[in-house]
């Protein structure tokens, strides 16, 4: 817990909740901000946030909202050091633990977790965007949304559950990072494909890298999932890209002959790049680069983009 006052938004990406739920649970039940300097916004305090954080808890495990506010304003003021003494409330179980884990990741990352848990698309959405706003598409993809995607993965593969999580969340990352992609729309002709691997539907990472493009000023042009190995050099052969992102998420899509064959398509793009965790760096053929990740992946599209259209000009 931060010792520091903290503002409605800063508060709802803790919490997972929306800034309008905060406004609901201020003007209804009085749990609002306590901290005023004239002439500025009212502050949530750490006790402020404490008697919050009771207030979700309560509210995601069924209780009202007025008895969930009832004891919250009951709760202890935090101790002498800043932190809070853990409430006596269990988080909900019925999903086989009630929390998604991010690792290291930071509060926005938990507080997206904790609304992701509570199919609370309001709040999903409105932290994506200001993540986005205030970091850009790289930084909002490394720092908030893959932790939170792995974490959704990992309580699946150990519960078989959350799939209705997974959906909503995924609506609204791919929801936002089309809008981000739509923010800024890059000049000129699109110098870079992107496309799934046969049989591949994980489409968000690609999505990610089309959104950083566009944020770059890179144009490209995106084909989407499950693109069979024909099509894609089909699409190679009529657009000529200067650059081929191939995406695999998995083993199971990640064949190499797929690689192959846009090495030797009669238009050869100047770069392939193999992206994502499905290919094995022993098994790609000579002349592909595999990406570290959506920060590199970029970095090399903008620069064979960049000298090809040099090249054209000489």
């Amino acid at each position: 817990m931060v010792d520091e006052a903290l503002s409605a938004g800063a508060v709802a990406r803790r919490l997972g909740v929306a800034v309008t739920t905060l406004r609901t649970w201020h003007q209804r039940y009085g749990l609002g901000p306590s901290e005023h300097i004239p002439g500025h916004h009212r502050r949530y305090t750490p006790t402020d946030l404490a008697r919050l954080e009771i207030m979700r808890r309560l509210t995601a495990e069924g209780v009202s909202p007025a008895e969930a506010a009832r004891w919250a304003r009951q709760s202890p003021d935090p101790t002498p050091n800043g932190t809070v003494a853990p409430a006596r409330i269990h988080p909900p179980s019925r999903d086989g633990g009630g929390t998604i884990p991010v690792g290291r990741a930071g509060p926005a990352a938990r507080g997206l977790a904790r609304a992701a848990m509570r199919l609370d698309a309001e709040a999903i959405s409105e932290t994506i965007a200001h993540a986005l706003a205030a970091g850009g598409v790289i930084t909002t993809w490394e720092g908030l949304l893959r932790p939170v995607l792995a974490g959704l993965g990992e309580r699946h593969a150990a519960t078989a559950g959350l799939i209705e999580v997974e959906h909503l969340v995924s609506r609204c990352v791919s929801e936002a990072l089309a809008a981000a992609s739509r923010a800024k729309v890059p000049t000129g002709p699109a110098r870079i494909l992107l496309s799934c691997a046969d049989e591949e539907q994980h489409t968000l990472p690609l999505e990610a890298l089309a959104a950083a493009l566009a944020e770059a000023g890179v144009s490209y042009r995106m084909l989407g999932a499950r693109v069979p190995v024909a099509a894609l050099v089909e699409a190679v052969n009529r657009t000529g890209p200067a650059a081929v992102v191939l995406w695999s998420h998995t083993r199971a899509t990640a064949d190499p002959v797929q690689l192959s064959a846009l090495l030797a398509a009669p238009r050869r793009p100047l770069l392939v790049l193999a992206a994502g965790p499905g290919w094995r760096a022993d098994t790609l053929p000579a002349g592909v680069v595999r990406p570290a990740d959506l920060a590199e992946a970029v970095s090399l599209s903008a620069a064979v983009r960049d000298s090809l259209d040099q090249s054209r000009r000489d």
